[in-house]
């Protein structure tokens, strides 16, 4: 396995691995893939963030997740761990670059049967589904991310949890003198619309690259 795997943890993060429950040997199997062939392999959830996802989905135990933005899978199959019986997760993916893996890795979780993957535009493929997800996870196209927000408390219903990754984006959205570029000005933008929004009920979390978490009133 690549050092690289192992060498971009911090001696806290290690720490708090080491002391947490352990991933799964597909999960794992899934980490070494994305850090062994992706360009960017620092876009996967990872194994602290893969826990709280799988937390945070069994306190509210779904019947319909949407994600918006699969990756390599990781977060799609943490947070099926906490579907109802009979649930679904409907994961999308707009590289079809990463189809054949995704068919792959999901193809071999128990939860295979209830994970639904969309390759194409979030935006195309969401007013498609016809459905009301209690749960949906962002992690995908940050200058989409003020439109996402807009398509996805439309079609959630009350007491339904909303969860956004990367909004502090490097720290770009807390220096306004900088000129910014789309994405960053796309997060900005998401994460005004959240606080503003009357429907939703925001915390945001220093975590990692900043994690909102919305309550949908």
């Amino acid at each position: 396995m690549s050092e690289e795997f192992f060498s971009h943890l911090s001696d806290e993060e290690q720490y708090c691995i080491d002391h947490s429950v352990a991933e799964s040997d597909l999960l794992r199997e899934i980490a070494r893939f994305t850090w062994t062939t992706r360009n960017y392999p620092r876009m996967i959830s990872g194994h602290l963030q893969g826990r709280l996802l799988s937390m945070l989905s069994r306190l509210k135990r779904p019947s319909c997740i949407l994600e918006i933005g699969t990756f390599t899978g990781y977060s799609a199959l943490c947070l099926a761990e906490g579907l109802v019986s009979g649930g679904v997760l409907h994961t999308i993916e707009i590289d079809p670059e990463l189809e054949e893996p995704l068919r792959q890795f999901f193809s071999q979780s128990v939860f295979s049967s209830m994970i639904h993957l969309h390759v194409g535009d979030a935006m195309h493929v969401i007013p498609s589904l016809n459905i009301f997800p209690d749960l949906v996870y962002i992690d995908a196209d940050k200058e989409q991310y003020p439109s996402y927000i807009e398509l996805c408390v439309e079609i959630m219903p009350s007491g339904g949890l909303l969860i956004a990754d990367n909004v502090l984006w490097g720290g770009k959205v807390l220096k306004p003198s900088v000129k910014k570029d789309k994405e960053t000005e796309g997060v900005r933008l998401f994460n005004e619309r959240v606080k503003n929004h009357p429907r939703l009920e925001p915390l945001m979390l220093p975590f990692w690259d900043g994690l909102t978490l919305a309550w949908i009133k």
